[in-house]
């Protein structure tokens, strides 16, 4: 009987992560967090996304005396690919524009984040918009695996 709580309880943990986890789609960088932030930054110029903000919490963190490894935010989108999910489901609104976040962990290893379109689909109980969704996630692998890729 133990054995079987045990398995029961084990599965659901693993359960819970692994939903927690599909949450975030997380790519390791081959550069620094800078590099791969400036990388982000410059491709999504180049394919005319709107660069609403970057954050360095890094650098926000030192301004009251807290240290913080390596962690960039930056906001961005593109009314053309937005607006479609908005009219999907309006509430979709609150996860746009689009962020990725990069950050360093404690071993120094470089990683990209940014949330699964499948997640916010779920999310806002988005239905009859697979291409829209499949659009924003095309776009956000292809950006992502361009910056963090040699």
């Amino acid at each position: 009987m133990i054995r079987i709580i045990s398995f029961v309880f084990l599965t659901l943990i693993a359960s819970s992560y692994a939903n927690a986890e599909s949450s975030l789609i997380t790519l390791e960088s081959k550069y620094s967090a800078k590099e791969t932030a400036d990388r982000f930054e410059n491709i999504i110029k180049s394919k005319g996304l709107t660069l609403f903000a970057r954050i360095d919490h890094q650098k926000n963190a030192a301004t009251v005396n807290l240290k913080l490894r390596a962690t960039e935010v930056i906001i961005f989108g593109n009314p053309l690919v937005g607006t479609p999910l908005m009219q999907c489901a309006q509430s979709a609104a609150i996860d746009l524009p689009q962020k990725v976040l990069i950050h360093e962990d404690s071993e120094q290893r470089v990683w990209l984040s940014y949330n699964n379109p499948e997640y916010i689909q779920k999310r806002h109980d988005i239905q009859g918009c697979a291409k829209v969704i499949n659009k924003i996630s095309n776009v956000l692998s292809n950006l992502s695996a361009a910056a963090v890729s040699k």
